[in-house]
């Protein structure tokens, strides 16, 4: 990947497809200055003109179980009703294209996202399709590859006081196999907040001392356990201190006010934490919006629920049966997502904040004997906003009942070179695994959605 303006091709010499515009914390830093400074290896020369990518951070909105594309954003209107399911499509700002009627104001600001609606996978599996989507490599008993937020705190990684991975409220995506780390050291493993922001009683863990812990027998374990490690080291000649991360990590955040004050949302006005709403995507991504603007390069808000086999109306839309004001999943998920683009666009931190919203596969296009839909990972559903995300557009599109992709088939492979190119990470780029190996960041096939970022 070459950011000076010359053109670009892929290292096996394959010319990029014709792309379709439809529809006219284990320890990291604060990010100042150089600390984002963008990551490439050597450049090659393309058919096509990319933008010197923005995106200084990710905030990865994942929707744990599989949302339905049917009922969020790629409605079909004119299928039967077994196909089209219980809820209605509406306008957007985007002439021509609509979404669910649950996403009114995503509707309204559709202008400044990308939609794509040809996602395709072969993994209907919560664990495989969680890997997949969430490192852009199939899964394989092999190796298991470093997620996105690692990828990055490995590449980025400088010290500093707070993670450079962190996930609202915990890790546990798709089945909980995951690691995050993959073949990469276990400091750049998501560090879980462990415990929901929209809760009474919100407390993180690690920043205040256990019961029987204080600050000086914290300071002696970590001068002993670094004391080990350096006479270890001497012994093998290697002269280098390794240390313990997850100390190194908890004394940093014990000791730090800075630290702990990214996590008091007590500190918003009330207003701005009514934007998110008051569900826990919603004040979880209110949480990741402190977190980046502290310089966290990655936070994933991990909504769970989505896999929605049976009482799909009701889960999605009400929330409860009887619910006066929607605040299902996909009611929540629209004053979270919008409370966050209007909230970072008025901090001037959208272009430099990449905002993907996806889960591990969609739902199929016919309703179950349940009132829900099972696994479906042959089309679904992407979102991208900020980071330098051209917006206003949809990419690909799936058949007229929701069942495969129509044109323009976009694997989590190519999602993966995309989002390392939006934050100046050549899908190129080569980490290396305990034994040596080198493996790039992004699978060889995978090719850079180049609508989304020319």
């Amino acid at each position: 990947m070459n950011w000076n303006n010359e053109p670009e091709r892929r290292c096996d010499g394959v010319m990029r497809r014709d792309l379709l515009r439809v529809g006219g914390l284990t320890a990291f830093g604060l990010g100042v200055g150089d600390f984002f400074r963008m990551q490439r290896t050597a450049a090659t020369k393309a058919p096509s003109v990319i933008r010197r990518p923005s995106a200084k951070s990710c905030i990865l909105i994942w929707l744990d179980g599989g949302p339905s594309h049917l009922e969020t954003f790629d409605l079909k209107p004119d299928a039967p009703a077994e196909v089209r399911g219980p809820l209605s499509s509406i306008a957007t700002s985007v002439p021509g294209i609509r979404i669910s009627e649950c996403l009114p104001r995503t509707a309204a600001m559709l202008d400044r996202m990308a939609i794509i609606r040809s996602m395709t996978s072969p993994l209907g599996e919560h664990n495989f399709g969680t890997h997949y989507l969430m490192t852009g490599y199939k899964p394989t008993s092999v190796l298991e590859y470093p997620s996105f937020g690692a990828v990055l705190a490995q590449v980025r990684s400088q010290p500093g006081i707070l993670p450079p991975n962190i996930a609202v409220p915990e890790f546990r995506v798709g089945g909980g196999n995951l690691t995050g780390s993959g073949y990469l050291p276990s400091s750049t493993r998501p560090f879980s907040v462990g415990s929901d922001p929209a809760k009474p009683g919100f407390r993180v863990r690690d920043l205040n001392f256990y019961k029987g812990l204080n600050l000086k027998r914290l300071d002696r374990r970590r001068r002993f356990v670094n004391a080990l490690d350096t006479f270890g080291s001497q012994a093998e000649n290697s002269g280098s201190v390794n240390g313990d991360p997850d100390l190194e990590r908890a004394y940093r955040l014990l000791t730090s006010a800075d630290a702990k004050n990214a996590f008091r949302l007590s500190d918003e006005p009330p207003n701005v934490r009514g934007r998110y709403g008051n569900k826990s995507v919603g004040q979880c991504c209110l949480l990741a919006r402190r977190l980046v603007e502290r310089g966290v390069p990655f936070v994933t808000v991990n909504n769970r629920g989505w896999d929605t086999h049976a009482d799909m109306y009701t889960r999605l839309k009400e929330g409860f049966t009887g619910a006066k004001v929607p605040v299902g999943l996909i009611p929540s998920l629209d004053l979270a997502l919008t409370g966050l683009i209007q909230d970072l666009s008025d901090r001037r931190m959208l272009d430099e904040t990449l905002i993907v919203v996806m889960g591990e596969f969609g739902r199929t296009p016919k309703l179950n004997t349940a009132g829900g839909r099972d696994h479906w990972p042959r089309v679904f559903s992407a979102l991208l906003a900020g980071g330098g995300v051209s917006g206003g557009q949809v990419i690909g599109s799936s058949d007229s009942v929701g069942e495969g992709p129509k044109d323009r088939p976009v694997t989590p492979a190519d999602l993966a070179a995309t989002i390392y190119t939006l934050l100046g990470i050549d899908p190129q780029h080569e980490l290396q695994t305990d034994d040596g190996r080198a493996v790039r960041v992004a699978p060889y096939e995978a090719e850079v959605i180049t609508e989304i970022v020319t």
